[in-house]
């Protein structure tokens, strides 16, 4: 497979490494030229200097060969229109794009950038993962699969503690794929039985996360648990 980078900065460099490992054949755009002096010992011929937000330069670096397009500079203004570019005007298959700032991620979303990787977001919600107390988090968005990833507390109130996994009836679309008790994940099988403290993982459509949380946590308000979990991207 031939993979297109744009940005030279560590994450382009690195998953370029990581690439060229696995046997891909990779091409890598920088257009500040300390960083492509510093990396071009490295890369040599699939390195290539220029603005990838410019035509000729993506069309020198083989773009209209590619088969995916990883837009990871450290703006985000480019790295959507390197997508846009790649997938309009090339028609690349797929198109990977890095949100350097979580209050641009809607941007993305709204321009059908599907496939976008912010670590700003994933920092936050690992945190919110790892505090003491958590009653439902948001965990991952699988937008191309149509799916999202939550994870619930079962508490002793919950219609669900001390009722085994084959006998839940859950919302439509969604599945129980998991329980995470004592620090420890075990998979949820039919003779599996949940109990208070445990945490359950489910894979569901989006935007059927308040259905599951008034199932699981009948005696709060989902309302107001989802909108704790959710991270505020309404403004810079």
């Amino acid at each position: 497979m031939f993979v297109l980078i744009v940005g030279g900065g560590k994450v382009g460099l690195n998953t370029a490494r990581q690439l060229l490992q696995l046997g891909h054949e990779i091409a890598l755009v920088e257009q500040r030229k300390t960083r492509f002096d510093l990396i071009y010992p490295e890369l040599e011929d699939s390195l290539v200097f220029g603005d990838g937000t410019e035509i000729w330069v993506l069309e020198k670096a083989g773009i209209g060969r590619a088969d995916m397009v990883v837009a990871v500079t450290g703006d985000d203004e480019d790295n959507i229109i390197i997508s846009q570019i790649s997938k309009l005007k090339f028609g690349v298959p797929k198109v990977v794009a890095r949100v350097n700032n979580p209050f641009n991620q809607s941007t993305f979303d709204l321009l059908g950038v599907e496939a976008t990787v912010c670590a700003a977001t994933s920092m936050l919600r690992m945190i919110l993962h790892e505090l003491p107390v958590h009653k439902f988090v948001h965990l991952l968005s699988l937008k191309r699969e149509n799916v999202e990833l939550v994870e619930l507390e079962v508490g002793d109130s919950s219609p669900f503690a001390h009722t085994y996994v084959q006998d839940i009836n859950l919302p439509e679309g969604a599945l129980l794929a998991a329980i995470v008790r004592a620090g420890r994940a075990l998979v949820a099988r039919g003779s599996t039985e949940i109990l208070p403290g445990d945490y359950v993982l489910c894979l569901l459509p989006p935007g059927g996360e308040r259905e599951l949380i008034k199932i699981f946590l009948p005696d709060e308000e989902a309302e107001s648990i989802q909108q704790l979990s959710e991270l505020d991207t309404s403004a810079g």
